[in-house]
């Protein structure tokens, strides 16, 4: 769920980026399939498996600190090359287990608002791994946009489920 503005800049300088399913070990996994060594989730879960083998928010913190400290740049001189784009997330609460994948007004949604976003922005619908609802998230250049698209892919998700 890495903010679509991280990819932009890592593509930019050439850093090659992938998106694991939700959870640490799905992170985990494709840092292993790939021999990288840095990856996480908008939780904060950072995993430097040059220094740990689990998400830990210290480790990464006193990473950020040594890259202070070894380029002699400020906090927000190293993030100033990447901008975060504009994110919205409606959850949208379920009674059990929901297929969204199999609902076709689902799917049709997703597609409408995926060709608005016209390759400037991504859409995502996902069950919470924790509590009973559907995650739905949209980011994009636009908040205005991404907000509309959110709100309008949450209605259909709740009507879709209410058939």
């Amino acid at each position: 769920m890495s903010n679509l503005g991280l990819e932009l800049a890592l593509q930019r300088d050439g850093v090659e980026f992938k998106r694991a399913q939700v959870g640490d070990r799905y992170v985990m996994e494709l840092l292993n399939a790939e021999g990288w060594m840095l990856g996480g989730e908008s939780s904060g879960h950072i995993i430097c498996l040059d220094r740990t083998t689990t998400g830990d928010g210290i480790v990464a913190a006193l990473q950020v600190v040594c890259a202070i400290q070894r380029t002699g740049l400020t906090l927000n001189e190293l993030k100033s090359g990447m901008n975060k784009c504009p994110q919205s997330m409606e959850n949208v609460r379920v009674s059990g287990k929901v297929d969204i994948e199999g609902s076709a007004a689902i799917q049709q949604a997703v597609s409408e608002a995926e060709a608005e976003l016209a390759g400037r922005g991504r859409v995502l619908l996902r069950p919470s791994g924790t509590e009973p609802l559907i995650r739905v998230m949209v980011e994009g250049e636009d908040a205005a946009m991404v907000a509309d698209i959110t709100l309008r892919l949450a209605l259909v998700v709740k009507n879709s489920l209410s058939d």
